[in-house]
């Protein structure tokens, strides 16, 4: 377990989640924690790829650590409890995590915002609102440089 949350995990799991699949089909975690946007963000990306969702980065952390390992994450900025920032942290601090591809989305357009994250180890930034065909295409950009087949348009 990734040391710097135990604490906080130990007392926030609450998930119910089932987790992935072995259907061999691309998985994506979303983690957002606005229903609208995970909503958005099932129906564009859930015809093509597994989608799970949690609410914060917190979730998702204790989500992964369950041995639900997604092919992409896709992460607000600003979750509860911890930010979309330090989810990429802890991931990256991890032997077992750090090689997954994540794009953050989030309302704050700055650029200082955007070169932070990408400094971190984000693989894209993506600005709300966005066009979901537009999130997708980035999305099959990055797993093709990762290596995994994605279906064509």
């Amino acid at each position: 377990m990734i040391p710097v949350i135990n604490n906080l995990l130990s007392t926030n799991n609450k998930s119910t989640r089932m987790g992935f699949s072995d259907t061999g089909q691309t998985k994506i975690l979303i983690v957002e924690d606005d229903n609208y946007m995970q909503l958005i963000l099932r129906k564009f990306l859930g015809k093509s790829y597994e989608i799970e969702i949690c609410p914060s980065a917190l979730e998702a952390l204790s989500f992964l650590q369950n041995g639900n390992i997604p092919d992409l994450v896709i992460s607000d900025l600003n979750t509860p409890n911890l930010s979309g920032l330090d989810l990429i942290t802890q991931l990256h601090s991890s032997d077992f995590f750090k090689s997954i591809p994540v794009i953050i989305v989030s309302g704050e357009d700055s650029s200082e915002v955007r070169v932070r994250c990408l400094n971190t180890g984000a693989d894209d930034f993506i600005v709300k609102p966005f066009n979901p065909a537009e999130l997708e295409a980035r999305v099959r950009a990055i797993l093709r440089r990762i290596g995994k087949n994605v279906q064509s348009l």
